[in-house]
């Protein structure tokens, strides 16, 4: 079996007496290097639960996690060792210059004084800091701040990256270029990135895959890709006449659907069918069409299901599934 950047065999973590993860299973990003696998669930899902435990900073009360092989529990230094992370929050040294912090923390993952001040420099110009890289970092700005921290987490060329909130307080300006420099760690670079955001958009333009927790378990896992390349059309069609024979039909044009009573439907098209499809089908069923919409699904209808706010769609997986096999 091909090996995952994250795995997760029945996780659960307590705080207290408090269940925050409930037993939770999946493989993330098995087909290989320069994956980014989005996380995502409301307040109090378990996400920072999560990251916390894959750092090792939280420990299982039972089950495993893993970070590209390692035991978190039983081998947290090699784990540390691989990954980098970005904080939602702040965790600067105020006064020091840029550049001094991150051949601080470049240090710190390993690197030798003079290559680590070389990937500084290199670094915070990558990330379009370059000219303010002798300023105090209490000086910044938050767009900068939020530069910074990606700086801090990839300075050492970590294999996974560990983002929380990466856009937090960005102008659409900023939000783009942060987002055009994960999509350039995975794609150029080879990193695998763990997003963790709440902003839905965010995960739908850079990432692969992407797992949905709600109150500490997994309710959907997804992989973009598939979703992407399947590019299904959903119709919600209403019709006056004789039905009854709409259904056996569909498979004329690949579609399946479900009636809804009262001459209501919806329906699933493959990707190579064309909307035209269920006119020229209709009129072949002599109905009449009173309303006819369609649309891509979008990852905030598939988050929006699995928080159970609206019902699922003929021909999708209700269930969660394994995600990553």
């Amino acid at each position: 079996m091909a090996s995952a950047v994250i795995e997760l065999d029945n996780l659960k973590v307590e705080l207290g007496r408090r269940k925050i993860l409930r037993g939770i299973s999946c493989r993330l990003g098995v087909s290989g290097v320069g994956k980014a696998i989005g996380l995502l669930g409301p307040n109090g899902a378990g996400k920072s639960t999560l990251i916390l435990t894959l750092l090792g900073f939280l420990k299982p009360s039972s089950g495993r996690a893993y970070v590209l092989g390692f035991d978190c529990r039983r081998q947290t230094r090699q784990v540390r060792s691989r990954i980098g992370y970005m904080p939602e929050t702040d965790s600067f040294v105020g006064n020091m210059t840029a550049v001094t912090f991150l051949r601080l923390m470049a240090e710190l993952s390993g690197l030798p004084g003079e290559t680590a001040l070389e990937k500084a420099h290199e670094t915070l110009f990558h990330v379009g800091l370059g000219e303010a890289r002798y300023r105090e970092l209490r000086t910044y700005s938050q767009g900068m701040k939020q530069m910074a921290k990606l700086a801090q987490a990839i300075v050492h060329g970590p294999e996974l990256v560990l983002l929380d909130e990466p856009t937090n307080g960005l102008d659409p300006a900023a939000r783009q270029r942060m987002l055009a420099l994960v999509r350039e760690m995975k794609e150029a670079h080879g990193m695998n990135v763990f997003l963790c955001s709440h902003l839905l958009r965010d995960v739908e333009q850079v990432c692969d895959e992407v797992v949905i927790l709600k109150d500490g378990m997994i309710a959907r896992g997804c992989n973009l890709e598939e979703e992407r390349r399947s590019n299904r059309c959903f119709v919600e069609l209403e019709v006056t006449g004789n039905d009854e024979r709409l259904r056996g039909a569909l498979p004329e044009i690949g579609a399946d659907g479900v009636t809804e009573g009262d001459g209501r439907w919806r329906i699933v098209l493959p990707p190579n069918v064309e909307v035209q499809a269920i006119w020229d089908l209709v009129a072949r069923q002599n109905l009449l069409v009173r309303k006819l919409t369609h649309r891509r699904d979008t990852l905030e209808e598939i988050f929006l299901k699995a928080m159970g706010h609206i019902s699922h769609t003929p021909g999708e997986g209700a269930e969660p599934g394994p995600i990553g096999d």
